[in-house]
């Protein structure tokens, strides 16, 4: 057996390490794909989206049967890259989708640890899991927008470093009461504590991409890999590479829905998606759980159709055939 095969088994013995987590679970509690939705939930294609409705999409999407509503972490608006993300800050819109909605996961994809203090980070994501009662999944990011780190005062080239300590020190501050940490954002010497403590051990971390790490390091210290819309091959191959190296930790994966109003529509490329009628999503869909896929997180914007129109059709036609 190879080494990164027994470290695959080694991960797979403590992949539930802390993750009685309520969101985790919803997630991947079972073999079935879940999925989830971003924000904003609007098929507009605006850089700053409006943000009208929100919470009674999210209300809706929650009953329609969608498994997790995720956030993105987005410092600044940046017009060359042309996103804002759902424009208000993650923590405090997390805080607003706890309060209206009762059993979906709510994820971030994903905070930029790089740009945050990690005393922040922690008491942050451990208050919306308490108030969420245990639904909170967190993405973690190293970032991809360089003004951003000249803007915070990091190290762009410094970033996948910051990013493995800012995990050491989550993982530290969550479990541990009064903890001793030393690290270049600053030293705990085991008279200060971070309150609250998350529901569980410690808050799932998914991994999105690279994050400038090895994907060993990633199967040793994520309790997931969250990625980004790739061709079915390279899923194969990208998820085969995964389970080698961590076992049953789950794969999860970000794509771009465009859902036309015929159920029969062929597929068209779309950047970071599809636009295709709810058959070919069907069919799509199970082909990805078949290669190991276990969470899709779908955004809906650029279709010519009003959100709710395209969230009914979508768990009529998509969720309910899955």
């Amino acid at each position: 057996m190879t080494d990164r095969a027994n470290r695959g088994r080694e991960n797979s013995d403590r992949a539930n390490r802390g993750h009685e987590n309520r969101g985790f679970r919803r997630l991947f509690g079972d073999d079935d794909l879940s999925v989830g939705l971003f924000f904003p939930i609007t098929t507009a294609e605006d850089d700053v989206p409006p943000m009208d409705d929100q919470m009674e999409l999210a209300r809706d999407a929650e009953e329609l049967g969608f498994d997790a509503l995720w956030v993105r972490d987005v410092p600044t608006y940046w017009p060359k890259f042309g996103d804002a993300g759902q424009v208000y800050d993650p923590w405090v819109y997390l805080g607003q989708v706890a309060a209206r909605t009762d059993d979906v996961a709510l994820g971030t994809g994903s905070v930029v640890l790089p740009l945050r203090h990690p005393l922040h980070v922690a008491k942050s994501a451990a208050s919306v899991d308490r108030l969420s009662d245990g639904r909170l999944v967190l993405g973690i990011a190293t970032g991809d927008r360089s003004p951003e780190y000249s803007a915070f005062g990091v190290e762009e080239a410094a970033r996948g470093e910051r990013f493995r300590e800012h995990v050491r020190v989550l993982r530290t501050v969550w479990a541990e009461e009064f903890p001793e940490v030393e690290s270049a954002y600053g030293t705990l010497d085991g008279n200060l504590n971070v309150v609250p403590k998350p529901t569980t051990e410690t808050l799932p971390l998914l991994v999105t991409g690279n994050s400038r790490q090895s994907l060993d390091w990633i199967a040793d210290n994520g309790d997931g890999w969250l990625h980004y819309q790739m061709p079915l091959k390279t899923v194969e191959s990208v998820v085969g590479d995964w389970r080698e190296a961590a076992g049953d930790k789950p794969f999860a994966q970000a794509t771009t829905v465009n859902l036309k109003a015929d159920p029969e529509a062929g597929m068209e490329h779309v950047h970071q998606g599809f636009a295709a009628g709810s058959e070919w999503f069907v069919e799509h869909f199970r082909a990805l759980a078949d290669r190991g896929v276990d969470h899709l997180a779908i955004g809906i914007r650029g279709s010519d159709r009003d959100a709710r129109t395209v969230l009914a059709q979508f768990a009529d036609e998509v969720l309910d055939e899955l």
